[in-house]
């Protein structure tokens, strides 16, 4: 049974068409990215599958249980972390983490949860409204691993936190998921996702602009892959040498370096091939797609085809 599963999910506000027919499945104990650009739909659909918001039309489940009819059962078996957790300025950290327990019926000690989420002992009894935002999210997080979740709904997880504070947090899903729990978060900060996830999905206008895992996604997009080939001389006219390879988008010389940029990743050893044929290749060196080159492709190819429809119609 997946973890989530939406079939033709859609909100409209007014004339604003939110999330448009979303089909998608997230499996039980994997690590799923949930990204896209402001307004792309993120927030909405997590607020549908946490029953906050009704569907327009279609429906979904989460943990076997339908979001519109079943949202509180749903509630009490995941942990939510929201993006802009406010606290309660008087209560202490420990005091929030205890009524969370109480909340949920659970068994937890809040002690040992504050210090697992790395926030020190020595504030665990302060009034929280004097938190900084990254003691905040770490005590939000606290509050999210309450009652052993067998979900985790991280709304960008690593806000406020410094460099190793957001280690600890990658650390920490990576944890979560090897015990059986399924986290599914959206993060603007694409390297973190690209270190953690399973899959990723990338919203755009309220749709899947692509699903895939991280190699899967460089695969179909190929953006910002390349090869860097050093040669013993440098063929008089390098582009010619790749005109008949697949893929090949462009190539550029730098001293005795020859490097060329690809859409596939099989241009990458058609082109050693090919370059190998004019000059002895000594070194090669190869990239592939950061998420970020992933994420802009298929983003912008998302609205390069939406201005083409407009000018046909």
């Amino acid at each position: 049974m997946p973890a989530i599963e939406t079939v033709g999910l859609t909100k409209r506000f007014g004339d604003v068409l939110a999330v448009d027919d979303l089909d998608l499945t997230v499996e039980d104990g994997e690590i799923y990215g949930f990204l896209g650009p402001n307004g792309a739909g993120k927030s909405t659909t997590i607020n549908m599958l946490l029953g906050f918001l009704e569907p327009s039309e279609g429906g979904g489940e989460v943990l076997g249980r339908d979001v519109e009819s079943e949202s509180v059962a749903i509630r009490e078996r995941i942990g939510i972390l929201p993006e802009g957790f406010d606290v309660y300025d008087r209560l202490t950290a420990r005091e929030h983490v205890e009524y969370a327990v109480d909340i949920k019926d659970a068994r937890d000690d809040p002690g040992a949860l504050l210090s697992r989420v790395g926030l020190e002992e020595r504030a665990w009894d302060r009034a929280a409204g004097g938190f900084s935002k990254g003691m905040t999210q770490r005590l939000a997080l606290a509050i999210a691993l309450v009652g052993e979740p067998d979900l985790l709904v991280l709304d960008e997880p690593s806000s406020g936190l410094d460099p190793r504070g957001m280690q600890e947090m990658r650390d920490l899903i990576r944890e979560e998921a090897a015990s059986g729990t399924t986290v599914f978060f959206s993060s603007h900060i694409l390297p973190e996702v690209e270190a953690v996830c399973d899959r990723v999905g990338i919203m755009r206008d309220g749709s899947l602009a692509a699903e895939d895992t991280i190699a899967g996604l460089r695969e179909s997009a190929g953006s910002g892959a390349a090869v860097t080939m050093r040669v013993d001389a440098v063929p008089d006219d390098p582009s010619a040498v790749f005109a008949d390879v697949a893929g090949v988008t462009s190539v550029s010389v730098d001293g005795e370096d020859v490097t060329v940029r690809v859409d596939r990743s099989r241009a990458k050893v058609d082109a050693i091939e090919a370059l190998d044929e004019y000059a002895r290749v000594e070194d090669v060196s190869t990239t592939d797609a950061s998420l970020e080159d992933l994420f802009n492709s298929l983003t912008e190819a998302r609205d390069a085809d939406a201005d083409e429809r407009e000018v046909a119609a």
